[in-house]
């Protein structure tokens, strides 16, 4: 069961940063069927949080605007990688515990930080579309997305 393996390994180092499982979301209608790990972002043997982030497991329609991988830094940590770096290790999880082979991660155009972050790991920018009006997205007003695809 994915609980029994995510909680015997719920820190995941890193060079620069470690990711810990904060909270894991089953699959249900609420997030459309598909289960979602969530991380806390620390600097590498450090206790302050610098950020969050997400690992989407699965594809369906909503995360082809969502992606598969989300996160946030905190204001005062920003400019110095750690969003590339969490991506990264988000990536490998995707790949080695949950045999992921492809991903897909969106930002807004006009979010240049993510739109960097997004070109630096390699992903291939499929399209920009517009957010369909029954998602999420669009009804806290991202209305347009990039979305990127990644071969893991």
């Amino acid at each position: 069961m994915i609980l029994s393996r995510l909680f015997r390994r719920t820190l995941t180092e890193g060079d620069r940063i470690d990711l810990k499982i904060e909270h894991i979301r089953q699959a249900s209608s609420s997030n459309s069927y598909v289960p979602s790990e969530i991380y806390g972002i620390y600097r590498h043997g450090e206790s302050r949080k610098i950020g969050e982030c997400d690992l989407r497991i699965g594809m369906n329609e909503e995360l082809y605007y969502a992606g598969n991988i989300g996160y946030r830094i905190y204001e005062a940590y920003r400019g110095h990688g750690y969003a590339l770096d969490a991506a990264k290790t988000l990536m490998e999880i995707a790949k080695t515990r949950h045999g992921m082979s492809e991903l897909i991660l969106t930002c807004s155009p006009d979010n240049i930080p993510s739109r960097k972050t997004l070109e630096k790991l390699g992903g291939e920018l499929i399209e920009t579309v517009d957010v369909p009006s029954w998602h999420w997205l669009y009804q806290r007003g991202e209305t347009v997305k990039n979305i990127y695809r990644f071969i893991l």
